[in-house]
């Protein structure tokens, strides 16, 4: 059984945890309305991709009150 033989520091453990942390994404603008977006996503503001619309906005999809 895999046992340690000494004690690990806290200042060893977290170096070794140095590059676990999270980092930001890039956003791009995108090209049809000018809202930051992920880089290779439909754009949440305008539904569009690669130049077309792929998803209606949702201003535009009309919800039915009793069906929400």
């Amino acid at each position: 059984m895999a046992v340690p033989q000494n004690k690990v520091t806290k200042s060893r453990r977290n170096m070794r945890r140095a590059h676990d942390a999270l980092v930001a994404y890039n956003p791009n603008e995108c090209p049809n309305c000018g809202e930051l977006k992920r880089p290779h996503h439909i754009c949440p503001a305008c539904g569009y991709y690669a130049g077309r619309e792929v998803v209606a906005p949702a201003s535009q999809i009309d919800l039915d009150e009793a069906a929400a």
